[in-house]
């Protein structure tokens, strides 16, 4: 049964430590002995059983997408945004800024759509800490 460990233990090591992953692996693990004993029970040799289970596993990607890479992918995306919405958002409101004096310099109204466009970064910047909590 080692050799189930270390083979969950290599399809773990690109994935971060947490709680969720660790439910996760223990999760397979147990499932794998389970399938492992009921293939001895109907036979096979423990070898053969252990060689079996660990060829019918399959893809590993989804799980390790979904707990590590993706999630950080996720995170990694959530960032950018968060980037790119803030510099965004100082471009437009220098853009107002240059309009309202410029062309009306006795009236000063760009602090009105600046208002607006604040909401941009306000709602990448939740959504990034939305996405940082839940990968916790």
């Amino acid at each position: 049964m080692r050799r189930i460990y270390d083979f969950v233990d290599k399809l773990f090591e690109d994935v971060p430590n947490s709680e969720r992953a660790q439910l996760v692996r223990e999760e397979i693990i147990l499932d794998m002995e389970e399938k492992v004993y009921d293939l001895m029970d109907q036979g096979k040799s423990e070898e053969d059983a252990i060689n079996k289970v660990m060829i019918e596993f399959g893809d590993f990607d989804e799980i390790r997408e979904e707990l590590q890479i993706g999630g950080s992918k996720k995170l990694a995306f959530a960032k950018l945004n968060m980037g790119f919405a803030i510099c965004g958002s100082i471009l437009l409101i220098a853009l107002f800024i240059f309009i309202n004096f410029y062309y009306t310099p006795e009236t000063i109204w760009f602090v009105y759509p600046a208002f607006g466009v604040i909401w941009w970064p306000l709602s990448m910047i939740y959504y990034y800490f939305r996405k940082k909590e839940e990968l916790k």
